[in-house]
């Protein structure tokens, strides 16, 4: 964990011009861009070749502090506090390797090299003395030791005690003061649900406890990571997934207690997040987030994800999908087969998709390859083509043996806006009543669905 993160992107900053300057004399030549952060994406703000005797500048104009990033061709940014009272002077071997760069001028990036060196190395020592203080509890050998375990316990309390003896020290005013902490409850994350599992509970009122329409968060490059880290120790904190998801509906609810003050930060925030938690197939979760934006009624959901969380309202597992009527263009069907609820099989798997959609010239085949394993187990399938044309509808459908419709009407079909279809691949898994039992978000997890409950 040096000064490395995994994200870049930005916002427009107004307000008193400060420099940047910087001497590499083996970075002559090379491009460096120069960026900051705007919440969930970044913006490169300028860019520069570095002079034949390896120096370079830039201004920047903030009006408040944030975080920015310098970035060569190896992709391994570089991060500083951008601050108008704060000049920043730098010199050494590569801005890829954060070991060589020295900061010369610029107290609290001083601050921020020095912790981020010493905050890992305090790590990992105090995850070298929990794996001997297990030892020293569990091993009967051990467990009659008193002294060396009180020795480690002393030990982990004065590693913790200097960590945040260092932050406390460092000027109230400054903004690596508060970005510090932060970045530490994000970065640690991994090793506590490893290593230290008995700090979860209070890692989890941590993040809850955060303000995600901070504008210092929304400046920091951590609103990303703070999500994902979040929600990632709920669900790798060791409990049962019914009380994961639980505990998931809390951290929402804390997190709309500021988000319904902002609108635009609501939007951002929920968009990001939704599709974090469908990428971890954490539905009920996602449902929980998709229902409670839907809901809200002091802020206003941009069209584009409102249309996206609607299909949870309308669509959400438990409700009685509509029924289908096929007109014209019905291929491989069942002989006369006019209205999905004519459909006998104990299960159907509604699979929208199109010729266009690449994932489903990729995903759809395969199901084709399934379908004689599902069929044989009471899965019908029925593919709904959201193509435009006769001809390119029939040729992609052609080798597939299941049922598969199209009007070509693509957003505007009747059945895709009654199952309030905003994507492709979209699919529902109907029981004989048409009740919604799932919403695969992959054939993996279509096929592993079959496997567990139809044995």
């Amino acid at each position: 964990m040096k000064l490395i993160f995994w994200i870049l992107s930005v916002l427009p900053f107004f307000g008193s011009s400060q420099t940047l300057t910087a001497t590499f004399p083996s970075m002559a030549g090379e491009l460096v861009r120069f960026g900051t952060f705007q919440g969930i994406q970044s913006r490169t703000l300028d860019s520069v070749i570095v002079g034949a005797n390896g120096t370079f500048s830039f201004s920047f104009n903030t009006d408040k502090p944030a975080i920015g990033y310098l970035i060569t061709a190896e992709n391994k940014p570089y991060f500083l506090i951008l601050d108008k009272n704060e000049r920043i002077r730098l010199q050494g071997g590569h801005l890829s390797y954060s070991e060589s760069v020295q900061i010369i001028e610029g107290q609290q990036n001083q601050a921020f090299a020095t912790y981020a060196v010493q905050h890992p190395r305090r790590e990992q020592a105090l995850s070298a003395w929990g794996y001997l203080e297990k030892i020293y509890i569990l091993d009967s050998m051990f467990s009659i030791q008193a002294v060396p375990s009180k020795a480690i316990q002393s030990e982990k309390v004065r590693i913790k005690k200097e960590d945040q003896a260092y932050l406390d020290a460092l000027n109230p005013s400054w903004y690596v003061r508060w970005y510090l902490p932060v970045r530490r409850l994000v970065s640690d994350v991994s090793t506590i649900a490893q290593y230290r599992t008995e700090e979860i509970p209070a890692t989890v009122s941590a993040f809850r406890s955060l303000d995600y329409t901070d504008e210092r968060l929304y400046r920091s490059g951590l609103l990303k990571d703070a999500l994902e880290s979040h929600f990632w120790l709920l669900e790798n904190s060791g409990r049962p997934l019914d009380s994961v998801f639980i505990e998931m509906k809390v951290s929402i609810d804390s997190m709309f207690l500021h988000l319904v003050k902002n609108q635009d930060r609501l939007n951002e925030v929920t968009d990001y997040l939704f599709d974090l938690l469908e990428r971890h197939s954490l539905f009920q979760a996602s449902e929980y987030l998709a229902l409670k934006a839907l809901n809200e009624t002091s802020c206003t959901l941009n069209s584009d994800l409102a249309k996206q969380l609607e299909t949870y309202r309308a669509m959400k597992k438990g409700n009685i999908a509509p029924d289908m009527e096929f007109r014209v263009n019905l291929k491989n069907s069942i002989p006369k087969l006019k209205k999905l609820s004519e459909l006998k099989s104990p299960y159907t798997l509604i699979v929208f998709g199109a010729s266009w959609c690449e994932t489903c010239k990729e995903e759809v085949p395969k199901i084709a390859n399934l379908y004689s394993k599902w069929k044989a187990k009471g899965v019908e399938v029925v593919f709904i083509s959201l193509d435009e044309t006769k001809e390119s509808f029939e040729q992609f459908v052609t080798p597939f043996p299941f049922t598969s419709y199209c009007d070509y009407g693509k957003w505007n079909s009747p059945i895709a806006t009654s199952y309030c279809v905003f994507g492709t691949p979209t699919m529902f898994l109907l029981d004989a009543k048409r009740e919604i039992l799932l919403r695969p978000n992959s054939i993996q997890q279509m096929d592993a669905w079959v496997d567990y409950f139809l044995k």
